[in-house]
């Protein structure tokens, strides 16, 4: 023990030296660390215990060391983590208690209770509060997550709620997908209730493989689960997810050396749209779930406002696209694409549209995920194809046209059939015809799809990789399908003169695309700063409203007439920089440009809607 002598004060009385070596002792004994500090900041007493918590070598322990001595040798690190406490203030300034934390560096948590005293100075008591502190962890975590899937329970979920729900005023959209087990009462009934956890926890772990880390997977109890899907474009995000659990969950299980078949029914709710507070998200799901449950288990079904009256409504519309596909009542309309080389147009873009009798126009945001959904985007898809095809051969041999294919069309095993006889019928070169797709295309049955994808490339079709830089696994896609075009997103265009990144990230996407072979295509640009900043950057071809929105063929057909069309000037430079690129095949037109093909923007048939929208 350290013994220090006891500070000079009055005369005492004769008894107290024996008083004051009891009141060490009694120090030395305690369970917990002490010590004092005087006003300076000076130690004036410390026990063995404050001694050994903290390894401090007996050097830095004698009467008179300063604190600010101590401090450094302590192998550790003040936490501010516990839950519900406030920041732990400095020392300082301080008044009365206060309390702090350490985190050692051996994993020990040591906390300090630390009071001033009315004459200056403090006296702090050390205590190792590991074990508490990882008991509270366990009990936190039995509060926060279903014991038997050891999955977060419906109160994280109500958490993790309401910590992205704000998110959402900002823009960002979110999905909640409510699940339910098909046939799970009735074989917990015949198996036994062993049998029904067992089959629980192979479930969580299942539907564990289909989310991605982002995602939040949780078990309310019984048999429902729901999943917060978090930084995904919607509805195509939670479509793609949903359907990848449906197709899971059809996969037999084995409990007991016994095949067990379960299904999947799914409602979804989009935030804010669908609600914008827990309850409010949490109540739409579930009332999307009981609608698809009503209408056929094994499926999933998005929350609608007024159910009743929207599903008539929705009916109505599907009658309606029904009816436009068998009188083809859809138009094209298109928009160019420039190669930056020679400012000539290189391709133009294929976009749907919808002319009403009574609606007017239809955006393709409200009837392409309908069509999604019940699988008229296979009859739509194909009259793009035939048509874009038709119109394309009417174009100088130079002028390729681009189209959208939906994930449904590689479902559809006709793709390539389709494909075939529409370049058959309007006699268009192959190479002239260009295949855009996203990676939501290759989520499901990725080695199919690639097939199909080998197999268009086989007969001289061209294929371009739509919104790259924003998916989940451009390159691993890269390494197993060579895509002729890499398209970049919009997104890094939108600031690209203020914001180094985006430039960064555009650079670093033409090196790979040309170090693959692959041109590249930059989306949504809108000013000159802009076309010269992506020219600078080895960009091949850009497209956007710059040099014009979309519109109808017949519209664009003096601009196509045209040799050089009429296009914007590309300044020799953006403002205030330096082209980075200065070989020689940063001039070309690129590495994989086909002199008749072009790539322009947009992705699959649901993101046409993104155009759409905006003219």
């Amino acid at each position: 023990m350290l013994a220090p002598n006891p500070p000079p004060r009055e005369p005492r009385p004769e008894s107290e030296p024996s008083d004051w070596a009891a009141l060490l002792d009694a120090v030395e004994h305690l369970a917990h660390g002490l010590s004092v500090f005087d006003a300076e900041g000076r130690l004036v007493l410390a026990n063995r215990r404050f001694l050994d918590l903290w390894g401090l070598p007996a050097d830095l322990t004698t009467p008179g060391t300063p604190l600010g001595r101590i401090l450094p040798a302590l192998h550790g690190v003040e936490v501010t983590d516990r839950i519900s406490e406030a920041p732990l203030p400095t020392i300082a300034g301080e008044t009365g208690t206060q309390r702090r934390e350490w985190l050692m560096a051996d994993g020990r948590r040591i906390e300090v209770t630390i009071t001033e005293l009315a004459r200056g100075g403090y006296v702090a008591v050390h205590q190792n509060v590991t074990a508490r502190r990882r008991a509270e962890q366990r009990l936190a975590h039995l509060t926060r997550h279903d014991p038997l899937t050891g999955l977060p329970n419906r109160v994280a979920l109500r958490e993790e709620l309401e910590r992205h729900l704000p998110r959402t005023r900002r823009g960002d959209e979110q999905a909640l997908l409510c699940l339910d087990l098909d046939r799970f009462g009735e074989i917990n009934d015949t198996l036994g209730h062993a049998a029904g956890d067992r089959l629980l926890t192979l479930v969580a772990e299942r539907l564990a493989a289909c989310v991605r880390d982002s995602d939040v997977l949780c078990h309310r109890g019984a048999d429902d689960f729901t999943v917060l899907q978090l930084g995904a474009a919607q509805p195509e995000g939670s479509t793609s997810l949903a359907r990848r659990l449906i197709e899971a969950m059809a996969e037999p299980f084995v409990l007991d050396d016994l095949p067990v078949h379960l299904g999947l029914t799914i409602g979804v709710a989009i935030a804010p749209f669908d609600g914008d507070s827990p309850d409010e998200l949490v109540r739409a799901a579930d009332l999307a779930l009981r609608r698809a449950r009503a209408e056929g288990r094994g499926q999933f079904r998005y929350f609608e406002p007024s159910m009743d009256a929207r599903m008539r409504e929705r009916r109505q519309l599907e009658a309606d696209l029904r009816a436009a596909i068998e009188h083809q009542a859809f138009v094209l309309e298109y928009q160019p694409q420039v190669g930056l080389a020679d400012r000539r147009i290189v391709g133009l873009e294929a976009l749907i549209r919808w002319n009403h009798p009574q609606r007017g126009r239809v955006s393709p945001a409200d009837f392409i995920p309908l069509a999604e959904d019940t699988g008229l985007i296979i009859p739509i898809g194909q009259w793009v194809l035939r048509q874009a095809c038709r119109d394309a051969a009417q174009w100088p041999t130079g002028v390729g046209v681009s189209v959208n294919l939906s994930p449904a069309q590689f479902r559809s095993r006709s793709l390539v059939a389709d494909v075939v006889d529409a370049l058959r019928d309007a006699d268009l070169d192959p190479s002239r015809l260009c295949l855009e797709i996203t990676e939501t295309v290759l989520l499901n049955d990725t080695e199919e799809s690639l097939a199909v994808l080998h197999e268009l490339r086989r007969r001289g079709v061209r294929t371009a990789m739509d919104d790259f830089g924003t998916g989940y696994s451009s390159l691993g896609y890269l390494r197993r399908f060579p895509f002729d075009t890499l398209k970049i997103d919009r997104s890094f265009v939108r600031d690209i003169e203020t914001n180094g990144d985006a430039r960064a990230i555009i650079r670093a996407i033409v090196a790979m695309g040309r170090s693959l072979g692959m041109s590249t295509t930059v989306e949504g640009v809108e000013t000159l700063e802009q076309l010269a900043v992506v020219r600078d950057e080895g960009c091949d071809d850009a497209q956007g409203y710059l040099f014009s929105r979309p519109r109808p063929l017949a519209a664009l057909a003096p601009m196509l007439a045209l040799d050089p069309p009429a296009l914007p000037q590309i300044p020799s430079t953006a403002p205030g920089t330096e082209s980075p690129c200065t070989s020689a095949s940063c001039t070309s037109a690129g590495p994989a440009r086909a002199s008749a093909a072009g790539t322009p923007t947009t992705s699959s048939a649901s993101r046409t809607t993104e155009t759409a929208v905006s003219d």
